[in-house]
């Protein structure tokens, strides 16, 4: 997630910040730097700097019974990699849940480190749990058409908000036999045989959900997957910002990997995005699959991150 807040300047700015759940922490690979072409500044500008108030435009604005919604449109000639996108926050702090842009499914950020997924998957079919407004869901439906999804969403009107403003209802129309969407507790999610992958990519309040850092959640997790399956998970890290100072994002991360360790033991890795160390993370479980293999697998744009994958080894930091 990232945030839009107005910092103190003579001219008024958005400025996202990575909050964990989809901050533009993946951005700060090489892959950002690609679309500062444009930037006539000495320094490259990246996700985490701020885009100009005139460059935004809100589309929808409302609050749902689970979120304070907001669709966001970024112009195309604002100098900020987020130029022709659509945004949609949640939650009070502003928290970017979901980010589409026109004739790519590529984002920049961690979305596109879910999108490695399938290649070390067995078959059979992926669920994402906390669906948003199909960022995660169209660049798996491009750029492999066998994949069949599973995606549940608490709120149905971010589901309404993506059916209207982030082609969802297009997209659901294309792949009638692919993609089922279901509005609920994504905690409870199955299907018939289990999955070949889950992603998890779930926020409440500007925070990764607390059952995450319950190994509890872990344990039946594990149980919905087929032989060979996996999880991949946004984790988040210290970018997060969360309407609870209590929360930090930072220490949530580290309580969620742990977590995580104690069910997946050694088969467990880190994948860390952003600008800082720690500033927000994905993990990834089961053996560690052939590197070249996996490369073989996706589109030349997303082959770079497979080496950028390490084990977890529980200590503080990593």
């Amino acid at each position: 997630m990232w945030t839009l807040l107005y910092p103190p300047q003579t001219k008024t700015f958005l400025r996202p910040t990575i909050i964990t759940r989809k901050r533009a922490e993946i951005a700060t690979i090489p892959l950002s730097v690609k679309c500062q072409q444009e930037e006539t500044s000495l320094r490259p500008k990246t996700q985490d700097d701020g885009i100009p108030a005139d460059d935004v435009k809100f589309i929808a604005k409302f609050k749902s019974r689970h979120n304070y919604i907001r669709v966001l449109e970024v112009s195309r000639k604002a100098n900020h990699p987020f130029r022709g996108s659509r945004l949609l926050l949640l939650d009070g702090p502003g928290n970017i849940h979901s980010i589409t842009f026109p004739n790519t499914p590529f984002t920049n950020t961690y979305f596109d480190v879910f999108a490695t997924l399938p290649p070390i998957l067995p078959p059979g079919p992926i669920s994402i749990l906390g669906f948003g407004a199909g960022s995660a869901a169209r660049a798996l439906l491009e750029l492999y058409p066998d994949v069949i999804l599973h995606g549940w969403e608490l709120d149905q009107s971010v589901i309404d908000v993506a059916r209207e403003f982030f082609s969802l209802r297009r997209i659901e129309r294309k792949n009638k036999d692919r993609l089922f969407i279901y509005v609920g507790n994504a905690l409870n999610a199955s299907v018939k045989d289990g999955f070949a992958g889950i992603i998890v990519d779930l926020f409440a309040k500007g925070c990764v959900i607390s059952e995450l850092q319950d190994e509890t959640t872990w344990w039946k997790m594990k149980g919905l997957l087929r032989e060979g399956g996996r999880v991949m998970v946004n984790v988040g890290g210290s970018c997060v910002e969360a309407e609870s100072k209590v929360r930090d994002g930072k220490v949530v991360m580290e309580e969620t990997l742990r977590a995580m360790k104690v069910v997946f033991g050694e088969k467990l890795f880190v994948l860390s995005l952003g600008n800082r160390r720690d500033d927000s993370s994905v993990a990834v479980t089961g053996d560690w699959p052939d590197g070249d293999a996996w490369k073989k697998g996706l589109p030349d744009r997303l082959r770079y991150y497979v080496d950028l994958w390490k084990p977890y080894s529980g200590e503080k930091g990593r």
